[in-house]
């Protein structure tokens, strides 16, 4: 029992970390129909910018100011590097936003050297007793955090003003400007809350390990999230960062028990696997809009 419980914080806690990533995926999706492969470059700046923070000031304050300057860069990135590419077609604004997240990765391995740089999270590897069980306290902590993020920016897309005009925007942009909504400010808004909550991912996914140049290989696991939960889903989106992150660790604790044949490592292709099976029955996701196309 014990050891099932632990493996399901751990899979809540890894799968917060991927909706995390999914939201800012689908939110910049739903705002410009493209998406954005940079999300591994802005997760990897954000816990860099924690490491050198972190020795003079508070860690959840680091935290915070990582995640603002992390915005900052996605408005950047944005504005400076896509903005000018609309009316191209969107596989080749993808593309470019591939290429801004190697730029930005090998500018941000420059900072990281080849050792790992300590995060000095406050958790680190403390448990804590649940339910009669130790679980470490750092997959508590990813979960509620993203919880409290994720209940924020629903919050915030509902009754703000901006919200709104990010929910017109994303249903119908034309529409939306006809209206006096300023397309462009939703843009560079959904970019900064897609960097945000990157930043806070990477953060976490650091914490008891440290940063080192392969970390944003993690956020390769949101692209099989955010297909499973459907592209235009934000809510989708968390569901489904649980769900694989759930399902990754129980199959990492019994898998080799129950198929030895598989391997030792067969739980980091489950995430993929999860998401053909899915697709094989609902090619939108769990949640995804079913579009139809009459001819």
């Amino acid at each position: 029992m014990s050891e099932l419980v632990q493996s399901l914080v751990r899979g809540l806690g890894n799968g917060s970390v991927y909706a995390l990533l999914a939201f800012g995926f689908v939110i910049i999706f739903k705002s410009m129909g493209v998406i954005s492969f940079a999300q591994p470059a802005f997760m990897l700046a954000g816990a860099v910018i924690v490491t050198y923070l972190v020795t003079g000031m508070n860690f959840f304050v680091a935290v915070l100011v990582a995640a603002v300057l992390v915005a900052l860069l996605g408005m950047g990135v944005e504005r400076a590097v896509l903005r000018p590419m609309i009316g191209k077609p969107v596989f080749v604004i993808s593309i470019i936003t591939l290429g801004v997240d190697v730029v930005i990765r090998v500018v941000v391995n420059a900072y990281i050297g080849l050792d790992v740089r300590p995060l000095h999270d406050p958790w680190q590897l403390d448990t804590v007793n649940l339910f009669g069980t130790e679980v470490q306290e750092r997959y508590l902590a990813m979960f509620i955090t993203t919880m409290v993020l994720v209940a924020i920016l629903f919050v915030f897309f509902r009754y703000s003003r901006m919200g709104l005009a990010m929910r017109a925007a994303a249903f119908d942009q034309e529409v939306a400007l006809a209206q006096g909504v300023s397309v462009g400010s939703v843009f560079s808004l959904s970019w900064a809350i897609a960097g945000a909550l990157a930043a806070v991912a990477g953060v976490f996914v650091s914490t008891g390990a440290g940063v080192d140049q392969q970390l944003w290989i993690i956020a390769l696991k949101a692209l099989p999230v955010i297909i499973l939960g459907g592209l235009d889903s934000l809510g989708g989106a968390v569901v489904a960062g649980l769900i694989v992150g759930v399902i990754e660790s129980l199959v990492g604790t019994y898998g080799s028990g129950i198929a030895p044949w598989l391997g030792g490592e067969f739980a980091l292709v489950t995430p993929y696997l999860v998401m053909m099976i899915v697709l094989m029955v609902r090619p939108y996701g769990l949640f995804g809009t079913r579009e139809v196309v009459r001819i």
